[in-house]
């Protein structure tokens, strides 16, 4: 740690910083930190901070009305430049309103003033290892790194100069305090880390087991292993339900699930079940690369096009970010879900499965390489009404377990889960008639006279032969496999998180 602290000085910033005396105001006061302690760090008198912190209050109170709410909290975070569209207001909000009645009044805001402040010169304090009352750029360095945090160079210096306002290289506590006097959650280095991602550079948003800033993280590769795991483990116990899923989605007759079922054990046993799920295992480890740092990169392309380098995406921007991600690693890897599919509906004869490269050459053979990419445009245009929906439900059910159930606190690990699966469920129902047409035009080989003529001819057919009801068969048994699916991952995740040393 003291050989990589030592590579920072060589920092222009940092070089500035060396041997500067009377830069900063070391706070003298001994005992545990007070607001005389937090008075002294900002050499302001009490009465001068009575009148900041009203001043601040009658900024965002702009129609003097003395209370605000979260129509004014936001009006006045724009104002301020602070990005709002993480339900900061809300957020910000719900932290200052203590009677929890919609709004603030003085004395409420005054009380998270006084709490955020002593709240902040604690971990001023912390980082601050020379005690010289400023903190040093390779001191915030080493703070990050021992949270986790791995930052380079030059995003060191951005860190720095956006919070240092007078550009002399060091923070003081004066400008520590005015960078995150509004951000409503607990100030732990990891959550500064991700609230000066938001304001500066740019969101990954919310991902799937991956957890945010895992860009940054020094532990990502270990990060990316637990989440591969965990979707393998997941896969696994959930094939007998995909692979039902998947037969009734072929099925042009009307078949109940119980002789689905039968069928199944009778073409190979318990192993029958599954089938095709080495292949849904192996999807996990490149699917995941592929859809993570494509998503990195085109986070990058769509700020540069807004002409916002390091600036914030937004909502939309992660929302197209990570269609097109999804759209990439789908394209990638289709030719084994097509593979799979043909694995999974194959009849067996005499009790014999075709190899995987018996499959695959078959395929190129009879149908060209084209085939194997059969239904692939279904498959695409699902992914974004799928990402939409799923983080429209999920924002939506973490606000009404905040107001109904948690009472305003903010959803724990579980809620999110509970949160997670059921819009992951509401979303994947949306698009379930294109999953359907996907998997028909994958398990169809084109060289027969039934083969589908496209995705048009197999929306023509269903409706003819099957109605609409045709467009969700096998429905059932893919809500089914929702929870234990999610819970596992959850559970396994969590689990190697420990194993890894993550935790």
């Amino acid at each position: 740690m003291a050989g990589a602290a030592a590579k920072h000085v060589n920092n222009p910033v940092m070089a500035a910083t060396k041997n500067r005396p009377g830069c900063c105001n070391p706070v003298k006061k001994t005992g545990p930190v007070s607001m005389d302690h937090v008075l002294s760090a900002l050499r302001e008198t009490k009465e001068e901070r009575d009148l900041r912190i009203r001043s601040l209050f009658s900024f965002f109170d702009s129609d003097n009305v003395g209370y605000l709410d979260h129509v004014k909290i936001e009006k006045g975070l724009f104002a301020m430049q602070i990005p709002v569209d993480y339900k900061f207001a809300r957020e910000l909000l719900a932290e200052c309103d203590g009677n929890k009645d919609g709004r603030v009044d003085y004395s409420e805001f005054r009380k998270y003033m006084d709490d955020k402040e002593l709240e902040l010169y604690r971990i001023f304090q912390a980082i601050d290892v020379e005690h010289n009352g400023c903190i040093l750029p390779e001191e915030l360095w080493d703070a990050l790194v021992k949270a986790g945090i791995e930052i380079d160079d030059d995003e060191l210096a951005r860190f720095v100069e956006h919070v240092d306002k007078d550009n002399n290289g060091i923070i003081t506590f004066e400008e520590w305090r005015n960078f995150l006097l509004l951000y409503p959650h607990e100030a732990t280095l990891e959550n500064i880390y991700r609230y000066w991602e938001r304001v500066c550079l740019v969101d990954i948003g919310e991902q799937a087991v991956i957890p945010e800033g895992i860009s940054k993280h020094v532990h990502a590769a270990k990060y990316l292993i637990a989440g591969g795991v965990a979707g393998a483990t997941s896969r696994t116990v959930t094939a007998p339900l995909d692979l039902l899923k998947v037969i009734l989605q072929v099925q042009t007759a009307r078949v109940s699930l119980g002789s689905a079922v039968r069928e199944i054990w009778k073409d190979g046993g318990i192993l029958r079940f599954f089938r095709g799920n080495g292949l849904n295992v192996m999807k996990v480890a490149p699917e995941s690369a592929i859809k993570f740092y494509s998503y990195e990169m085109l986070k990058n392309v769509i700020a540069r096009t807004k002409g916002e380098e390091q600036g914030d995406i937004g909502a939309s921007g992660r929302l197209v970010a990570g269609g097109m991600a999804g759209a990439v690693a789908q394209t990638a890897i289709y030719p084994m879900d097509l593979v799979k599919t043909r694995l999974q509906t194959h009849v067996s004869e005499g009790g014999k499965v075709p190899s995987l490269g018996k499959l695959s050459k078959e395929i190129w053979i009879k149908e060209g390489p084209r085939a194997f990419y059969k239904g692939l445009v279904p498959s695409l245009l699902g992914i974004i009404p799928y990402a939409g929906i799923d983080l429209a439900a999920y924002e939506t059910l973490k606000d009404l377990s905040r107001i109904y159930i948690l009472h305003d606190s903010e959803p724990g690990p579980l809620v999110q889960l509970g949160c997670g699966t059921i819009s992951g469920a509401l979303g994947a129902t949306c698009v379930y008639p294109l999953q359907v047409i996907r998997t028909r035009m994958q398990a169809q080989p084109t060289n027969t006279n039934a083969a589908y003529n496209g995705m048009s001819d197999v929306i023509r057919r269903t409706l003819n032969d099957e109605g609409r009801r045709g467009f969700y068969k096998g429905l059932f048994p893919n809500l089914l496999k929702v929870v234990p699916a999610a819970s596992i991952t959850y559970l396994v995740y969590e689990s190697m998180k420990k194993s890894l040393d993550l935790s």
